[in-house]
């Protein structure tokens, strides 16, 4: 029998308000009180970075405040710029690939609810997010469950994310729509 983690990685219906995944919550929610609240000091904020996030590269740069449900479902590679006031939802896998920067108020969600008001009383699930090599998401950004952004992509301010984006390409609004092919000549995968 599956855990309610297990479930939730599995992007299967799971339920977010058991014991089990509370209290991988809360203790979560002690280190974001230290990131986000405690004096700053660069070598003391990048070791709490590291035990949030351990699955990130060590070198992960997180502007507080910062917020997420999980922290060890943020796959970032190295050189990961995220601004202030950042909320990442990673009940499903977040991948963010090397160079990105991500602007102040961004939200990466990968919980999902269904329309049914039953269904939604008792349970959820997670699908990932996963966003290129030296992507730029601009400010205010909302990206939602299983979207891909491609390398090298550029996301506008306020754009809400619901579909995929490819690689190489400006994409702006609500919904967020390829506007422009962006790298031509320098585009390589």
């Amino acid at each position: 029998m599956k855990t309610e983690e297990e479930k939730m990685l599995a992007g299967e219906p799971y339920d977010a308000h058991g014991p089990e995944l509370i209290g991988v919550r809360k203790r979560i929610k002690s280190i974001l009180h230290r990131l986000n609240v405690g004096e700053y000091h660069a070598d003391t904020m990048q070791s709490i970075v590291n035990e949030l996030c351990p699955n990130a590269a060590k070198d992960l740069y997180l502007e507080p405040p910062f917020y997420c449900d999980y922290g060890k479902y943020i796959y970032a590679e190295e050189k990961v710029f995220i601004n202030f006031g950042a909320v990442i939802l990673d009940g499903g896998t977040v991948g963010i690939g090397a160079r990105t920067l991500i602007a102040p108020g961004v939200h990466i969600y990968t919980a999902e609810h269904p329309l049914d008001i039953a269904e939604r009383r008792v349970w959820e699930n997670c699908r990932p997010v996963k966003i290129g090599r030296d992507c730029w998401i601009g400010g205010h950004v909302t990206i939602c469950p299983g979207v891909t952004i491609g390398d090298r992509s550029v996301i506008g301010a306020g754009a809400v994310v619901v579909k995929d984006i490819p690689s190489d390409c400006l994409a702006v609004g609500n919904p967020a729509r390829a506007l422009k092919q962006l790298n031509k000549a320098e585009a390589v995968s």
